[in-house]
């Protein structure tokens, strides 16, 4: 019996091992096949950057991601006489028009008005000087909701006809592709003072078990199409009193002073996306470095520490940190009431750096909302709803 485990040990072992050479070379070709097929969405006429990055995560699969909104940041500029389309920042605006393009938090008030007010300015000025400024008109809403559903419909022809071009795949990993850059917020774009475009998460995925079915002729294209897991949700506006609550107090568990393992510094913040959750972003640092380059620690209140020593406790730290975030979730993710049973408690993290320490880079976790009621309700254990969190650890640092 003993001889039999060894060797479907080795068996497992060896079908699991991937060429990370080739993996590399397969993921540079789907990249190229992916931006493609976006480009061909607006027809052959259309020829503009479309950057397309993916990475393998060993044990998960390989995430595509392409530009949160439409080709990162530029837009349509439609008017009565042309349409500008794909305008950088740049590059010299239609008489009348004006925007600011910013990467912003929630919590960054200012950069958010002096954008704002900057745009307001500029707006102005063109509009005072354009005999045919009242001619023009912004259509980004329309405009970025046809580049959602392009994505779309690009990630699935390409999830179906072209998964399998991913040789290194195991059969339970996954194909995804997302508009959702890996710890960051979606882009805001303000015009006049407001925010001009309505953002989206999209997000296609499917396993190579349920591409090489199709290939195999073992089911048909519907039948795999139907397969894939899709999320094309808006991404709301709109003051969520429980969700912004949640915030405050995760901003507060994971202050200096309070938190045991590592701190936010107060940069919680959340995005309402519509009939999918609420998505919540966070960095955690573990240290202030000194101007003798050394380190401060002060959630666990050590002082003018060097590298190694630090690292050492980042290492032992991240766990307990894990542990913790885990059971907050549960413990105050019910205080959520705006959610839908359907619907998704998710939090982003991205982790404090510390190369060669083996901790991941980012960490999501994510529960649906019946869970949490389940739990607060007293229907299900404490360890019944932790087994309940979905957890996406990103590549080791």
């Amino acid at each position: 019996m003993m001889i039999w485990m060894v060797i479907a040990g080795t068996s497992v072992f060896a079908q699991n091992k991937i060429d990370e050479e080739r993996m590399q070379r397969d993921i540079e070709v789907a990249e190229n096949i992916l931006g493609t097929l976006i480009k061909q969405q607006y027809g052959k006429r259309q020829f503009f950057p479309m950057e397309v990055q993916a990475n393998y995560l060993p044990g998960y699969g390989v995430t595509f991601r392409v530009p949160s909104e439409m080709f990162g940041n530029m837009f349509f500029i439609q008017s009565d006489e042309n349409v500008w389309g794909m305008t950088p920042p740049d590059a010299p605006m239609p008489p009348g028009v004006s925007y600011s393009y910013s990467y912003s938090s929630d919590n960054n008030g200012e950069q958010i008005q002096k954008a704002k007010t900057e745009a307001d300015k500029n707006y102005q000025i063109a509009k005072r000087t354009s005999p045919r400024a009242k001619k023009q008109k912004i259509n980004t809403d329309s405009a970025g909701a046809s580049y959602h559903e392009k994505i779309l419909e690009a990630a699935k022809s390409f999830i179906a006809d072209y998964g399998d071009l991913l040789t290194q795949l195991q059969p339970n990993e996954k194909i995804v592709v997302t508009n959702k850059g890996e710890g960051n917020n979606f882009p805001k774009i303000w015009m006049n003072g407001e925010r001009m475009q309505k953002q989206s998460l999209v997000n296609v995925e499917g396993t190579k078990s349920d591409v090489s079915q199709f290939r195999q002729g073992k089911m048909t294209r519907d039948q795999l199409l139907a397969k894939l897991k899709i999320v094309n949700s808006e991404i709301s506006d709109e003051l969520q009193p429980d969700l912004e609550l949640l915030s405050s107090i995760l901003n507060r568990l994971y202050s200096r002073d309070l938190s045991k393992t590592f701190f936010s510094d107060d940069n919680i913040y959340y995005e309402r996306l519509k009939d999918f959750g609420a998505l919540y972003h966070m960095q955690v640092y573990a240290s202030n470095l000194t101007n003798d380059d050394l380190y401060d620690m002060p959630t666990v209140r050590l002082q003018d520490v060097d590298q190694e020593t630090r690292d050492k406790k980042v290492k032992e730290l991240y766990p307990a940190f894990e542990k913790n975030i885990k059971e907050d979730i549960l413990e105050y993710g019910r205080t959520i009431k705006s959610l839908k049973d359907d619907e998704n408690l998710i939090i982003e993290i991205n982790l404090t750096q510390c190369r060669r320490c083996g901790i991941p880079s980012t960490l999501e976790l994510s529960i649906k909302n019946s869970a949490l009621k389940d739990y607060s309700s007293g229907k299900i254990t404490k360890d019944a709803a932790l087994a309940k969190i979905t957890v996406k650890k990103g590549p080791e640092q």
